[in-house]
């Protein structure tokens, strides 16, 4: 075991502080997003949909920096990557518009200007949509109508619409229990 760390001494002192800037980073990205869902009033839904987005985000580079630390070569390394985006972005196209819709969720987690509860008109002109907003997801709007009806509306979609506020927090108005 002492020749073991002995070794690889380096490369452990390396992860070591790999691990500390990791965590420090997911740290203050999560805090970030924490603030951000707390002053503009995000449900904690969203607000949590955004740490997995962080998490995720740490992993790859967490990744790249472990295996660039334990010695493995740029050009493989850079081979690992290409090969992986080249699958990754047949893939994305292939289905665009699920990368699309998840886009529009974090744009519009940082500055969406409706929440849940705001009865919204949507300017569509094939099919105009008068809604009550009861969730918003990763990749589209749950909206309730006056006759109970449930649309599940795009992300996407909702970002290229024009959008009016009926009003704001319908089901406390309405007497309703919130959602």
């Amino acid at each position: 075991m002492y020749k073991y760390i002995t070794d690889y001494r380096t490369e452990i002192g390396y992860t070591i502080a790999i691990i500390l800037v990791i965590t420090i980073l997911q740290f203050i990205l999560k805090k970030a997003a924490h603030r951000v869902g707390k002053r503009s009033e995000i449900n904690i839904t969203r607000t949590k949909l955004m740490f997995k987005y962080i998490n995720i985000l740490v992993s790859i580079i967490a990744f790249f920096l472990f295996s660039f630390a334990w010695g493995m070569d740029l050009r493989d390394l850079s081979l690992i990557f290409s090969s992986t985006f080249a699958v990754i972005g047949v893939a994305l196209f292939a289905i665009w518009s699920i990368l699309s819709n998840i886009t529009s969720g974090i744009i519009m987690f940082f500055s969406f200007p409706y929440r849940i509860g705001d009865k919204i008109k949507i300017h569509d002109k094939d099919m105009p949509i008068e809604a009550v907003i009861e969730d918003i997801r990763a990749f589209h709007l749950h909206l309730r109508d006056d006759h109970g009806e449930l649309t599940t509306y795009p992300n996407n979609l909702i970002l290229q619409k024009a959008v009016t506020l009926i009003k704001k927090d319908y089901y406390l108005d309405e007497g309703k229990d919130s959602l």
